[in-house]
């Protein structure tokens, strides 16, 4: 599929292309209609599978659980069923346990039109996605739709034993405009897509330890990389806690009061930080610190 960009396909289109050929079965389809109880109340309109694919599937032969989310509806945000079937889905695989869960995540965090709901599903989705990782079973975070990864489903993100992001994409607790909103253009100018892609990109993710493989804006990268992910358990150790928190602390200590990447990137010690922006996926790879290299993988 060269020449495809992942970020611009739909949920499904994104899903097909991941797992194998005519594998998905979907659980609670559009002809289901589970939808949500709160839009049409509102006068929003609704979508039948509330803006997220959930079922079962193989990848490279493998079964594994996966949910893909529609960036398309409500820029992917989280609402009470939503929530409710990515909940399921993990719950499930507890039961089931298959090879792996996958989440090809597009969110732009809570639904508002139904935000209380929606940070209830969230919290559930964190911690159900946690037993499952505490089960020994992989997680996996795809993170290249157009919307990003953002809010509540960027610290789920987190929470899973491998993240893959493509270059272009963009994970992050506070989307650029919440920050505007909240503080200023002059702490955060959305309409500035160099500084928000260099902030909250892919590159910038990979370099500062918080994605586990940089790939390029392409399918067939994507599905390598959730392959790889089917064998990565991270144990939730105390030993592995300390790990994530000195990495973490390394980042503290050379940001200081740094306000832009370039700055950032450089004291970790990126060689030529400024040439990031314009370097393919194969290039930054090369780059990421080495201290930072061995924390995120388990190293000392």
């Amino acid at each position: 599929m060269g020449g495809v960009s992942f970020a611009e396909m739909s949920a499904r289109e994104r899903l097909a292309a991941v797992v194998d050929d005519s594998s998905f079965h979907e659980w609670l389809p559009p002809s289901e209609r589970v939808m949500s109880p709160h839009l049409a109340q509102l006068g929003v309109p609704a979508a039948f599978d509330d803006g997220v694919a959930i079922g079962r599937a193989t990848l490279g032969g493998r079964a594994i659980f996966v949910a893909a989310q529609e960036g398309e509806f409500m820029g992917g945000g989280v609402g009470e069923v939503h929530g409710a079937k990515l909940v399921g889905l993990l719950r499930r695989a507890l039961r089931d346990r298959p090879d792996a869960v996958v989440v090809l995540a597009e969110s732009g965090g809570v639904r508002l039109h139904e935000a209380n709901a929606g940070l209830i599903a969230v919290s559930e989705v964190m911690r159900a996605l946690l037993d499952v990782r505490a089960a020994g079973i992989a997680t996996a975070i795809l993170v290249g739709g157009a919307n990003g990864c953002f809010g509540g489903m960027g610290i789920v993100a987190r929470c899973a034993d491998t993240v893959v992001m493509s270059d272009i994409a963009r994970h992050a607790m506070s989307g650029p405009e919440v920050i505007e909103s909240s503080h200023g253009a002059g702490e955060f100018d959305s309409r500035d897509r160099a500084l928000v892609w260099r902030t909250t990109g892919g590159k910038h993710r990979w370099l500062t330890g918080d994605c586990d493989a940089l790939v390029e804006d392409d399918p067939t990268a994507f599905r390598a990389a959730a392959i790889a992910a089917l064998d990565v358990h991270r144990p939730m150790t105390l030993a592995a806690l300390q790990q994530e928190s000195a990495l973490l602390q390394r980042r503290t200590e050379v940001d200081g009061e740094n306000a832009d990447a370039f700055e950032l990137w450089t004291l970790l010690g990126v060689p030529d930080a400024r040439s990031v922006p314009d370097l393919d996926a194969d290039a930054v790879r090369a780059r990421r610190p080495a201290a930072l290299a061995a924390l995120a993988n388990g190293g000392a």
